[in-house]
């Protein structure tokens, strides 16, 4: 974990939220334990809170508990990564389908919105370099995009499948070896994505979809 300094007193739903930030944003490496003790101080809380954190973020498959041993962030390996990647394109492809079905035109105006800020902050990035230094902004912005993206769909269960296998897709991909997930080439592929939603071509949003994330599976 890379910040261990002591934060404001939080409630149980404000610790959770903010372990689940961390696990997604490559503040724990893979397979780093999760020491209790420590996370109750950090926290100014009880034991129990951190332990049922803990099993909730296991069941969210971002933490993993062993018998005897308790929790680690969850390891990554190749194999994860590609099934995740492929679960995660099948589901945001036919999220994105029936949005373009279903979606009006304040569907459109979130969704260019939420473009707008991710392209800039990602035009950010390319021009000094560094991810680190926005990490947070990138991530939150990444994924209001990716879920406005689908969310015209008219299916609540879609959208949380889709929640819980994005998390797990960032968890597995984003560290400081892969640069945080971020490839050059993110600014082209998510305006490509923008335009084929935006003219209702499901053919082709649907492969620009497959294009922008296949490069997560094992070849």
């Amino acid at each position: 974990m890379t910040n261990t300094a002591t934060v404001p007193k939080m409630d149980t739903p404000a610790i959770y939220d903010d372990l689940h930030r961390k696990l997604v944003t490559a503040q724990f490496d893979h397979g780093e334990k999760l020491k209790s003790e420590e996370l109750r101080h950090l926290y100014g809380c009880s034991a129990n809170t951190i332990r049922e954190v803990l099993f909730r973020l296991s069941t969210a498959g971002l933490v993993a508990f062993e018998e005897q041993r308790g929790f680690r962030a969850r390891r990554t390996s190749r194999e994860r990564q590609h099934d995740l990647t492929q679960f995660r394109i099948l589901l945001e492809q036919e999220g994105a389908s029936l949005s373009m079905k279903h979606g009006d035109i304040e569907w459109e105006a979130r969704l260019s919105a939420a473009h707008h800020k991710l392209s800039h902050i990602e035009g950010e990035v390319r021009r000094t370099g560094s991810v680190e230094n926005v990490l947070p902004l990138w991530s939150n912005a990444e994924w209001e995009f990716h879920d406005t993206l689908i969310s015209a769909c008219n299916s609540p269960l879609l959208r949380e499948t889709y929640k819980t296998i994005y998390d797990q897709f960032r968890q597995q991909l984003v560290s400081r070896a892969s640069n945080y997930g971020y490839y050059v080439d993110n600014i082209e592929e998510h305006r490509a994505i923008l335009e084929a939603a935006l003219a209702r071509d499901e053919a082709l949003c649907r492969q620009h979809i497959h294009d922008h994330l296949a490069r997560n599976m094992i070849s």
